[in-house]
């Protein structure tokens, strides 16, 4: 008799796990998994942009799994996404997910991908499609990786960015929900030198903030820009929305810190300097609008303070208080 040979399941990829899983899922992608692509229509649009964008978590999902809980790391990779995508008063349309495994298991990415489409419900849009790739060699047993795609729509005159931003307008912070998704590796090796312990808080899923853009547009509350306050922190990411002459003036204390963040930096090993600029510090979403408009965001938005103004300036993040 022949030797069977070598078979794929042999190589290490099980097909049969990726056939439970896309059964599994079979519900939650907008039209199934049997396509070989997902479609959508398009809105009706009179001058219509698309805007994409596309992220990761990052080292997070080093963190999840040494705690042993990676439930919310399907919201944390759409956050990533289209928090960025409503920067430009974009609203979603679609996300597609990649998941990347050293060995697949079919009931963990059943959850993760679970958490992907009721965050993309949460943010107004479908899950469209994606990928789940079992690659053992490139990954060890037990590690994986998420990227995550996102696409919206904006009507061009709609368009939030630099370019409407005044020297006036105010800035209305919205809370984080913890960490978020940036500046893990620094946790991790806070952890590694037993300056940080282990804490539910440092898991909490990135807050989702497509629907309080979206209230605030329903409502008419004028907004100018936008932005995502990620790798890099306030420091790096709230410049961005500003044009040149102008720049944003923080107040200091103007807004609470985040739980998760203040475990990380009880301990003092971080500086004050570094911190800033690792973490959101407890805002996740910055908006800039005009002081008008600021009370009615505020009474539309939970957890959102007036945290600075526009003045004229040379580039970079000033502080007042």
């Amino acid at each position: 008799m022949a030797d069977r040979g070598i078979s794929y399941d042999d190589a290490g990829v099980n097909l049969d796990a990726a056939r439970v899983l896309s059964e599994g899922i079979r519900d939650l992608v907008h039209g199934g998994t049997t396509g070989f692509a997902g479609t959508l229509p398009m809105p009706p649009m009179r001058d219509g942009v698309l805007v994409a964008c596309t992220d990761g978590v990052g080292t997070k999902v080093l963190l999840a799994r040494q705690m042993g809980d990676v439930s919310g790391l399907g919201q944390d990779l759409v956050a990533m996404s289209v928090n960025d995508l409503v920067c430009t008063g974009a609203r979603p349309l679609f996300f597609l997910d990649y998941l990347a495994v050293g060995k697949l298991d079919p009931d963990e990415a059943k959850v993760i991908i679970g958490a992907v489409r009721e965050a993309c419900l949460d943010s107004g849009c479908v899950l469209l499609g994606g990928e789940t790739a079992e690659m053992p060699g490139l990954y060890a047993e037990g590690h994986f990786d998420m990227a995550g795609f996102a696409v919206g729509v904006v009507e061009r005159a709609d368009m939030l960015g630099p370019e409407k931003v005044q020297a006036g307008d105010v800035i209305v912070g919205i809370e984080s929900s913890g960490i978020h998704s940036n500046g893990y590796s620094l946790v991790r090796a806070l952890m590694d030198a037993g300056a940080a312990v282990p804490d539910p808080s440092l898991l909490a899923p990135t807050r989702l903030y497509p629907a309080d853009v979206k209230a605030l547009q329903a409502s008419g509350v004028e907004l100018h820009a936008a932005a995502h306050i990620t790798g890099g922190g306030l420091p790096e990411n709230l410049p961005r929305a500003f044009p040149d002459g102008l720049r944003p003036v923080l107040k200091k204390g103007s807004w609470p810190q985040a739980p998760a963040i203040a475990h990380v930096l009880a301990g003092g090993a971080v500086d004050e300097s570094s911190a800033w600029d690792t973490f959101n510090m407890g805002l996740g979403m910055c908006l800039v609008m005009p002081a008008a408009a600021a009370d009615r965001a505020l009474a539309i938005v939970g957890g959102s303070h007036i945290v600075g103004r526009v003045e004229a300036g040379p580039a970079g993040l000033a502080w007042e208080g």
